[in-house]
């Protein structure tokens, strides 16, 4: 294996993790019940704060490059490249989220929404971050944002279920 596959395979594994610890933690900590319409407003915040500074970066890359300003692609491997990759995986996560997260905060309660709403923006920063220094580096933030809201629509779905 090389390594760049054992860093994403690392990447993967703690993001497994993690998964596990966001979607447990509010009813390990015993925390009190927080119904889903109180709930998702918040949840949705750290992601919309996360989407809102990479759609600035983005911006003022295209700003201050007399390129990038006529609405030209930016050249693959680049910062503003770079940026526009993260922001369009943001975006496809974040409608995972929309899609899932609702179900999961009527049926696991408020308190996993707005642990799932922290978890995301923290692991889209890592992603961000770990692209920018390596490419396999983004692992651990994209399977931190992805396995959380996979695990809470599933872990909402059995005990809708039973």
């Amino acid at each position: 294996m090389t390594a760049r596959r054992r860093t994403i395979l690392t990447g993967m594994a703690a993001g497994a993790l993690w998964a596990l610890a966001v979607v447990s933690a509010p009813s390990l900590l015993g925390l009190p019940y927080l119904p889903a319409a109180a709930a998702l407003p918040g949840a949705f915040l750290p992601p919309g704060l996360v989407l809102a500074a990479m759609i600035g970066r983005l911006a003022a890359r295209r700003f201050f490059d007399d390129d990038l300003i006529d609405g030209a692609a930016p050249a693959p491997g680049s910062p503003a490249w770079i940026d526009q990759k993260v922001l369009g995986n943001t975006l496809e996560q974040l409608s995972l989220a929309l899609a899932i997260w609702p179900f999961a905060a009527l049926t696991l309660g408020g308190a996993v929404a707005i642990a799932l709403g922290l978890s995301f923006a923290l692991m889209r920063v890592l992603f961000w971050i770990g692209y920018r220094l390596s490419p396999p580096l983004r692992a651990l933030g994209f399977a931190g944002t992805f396995y959380p809201t996979v695990l809470a629509g599933l872990w909402a779905l059995v005990y809708w279920a039973v």
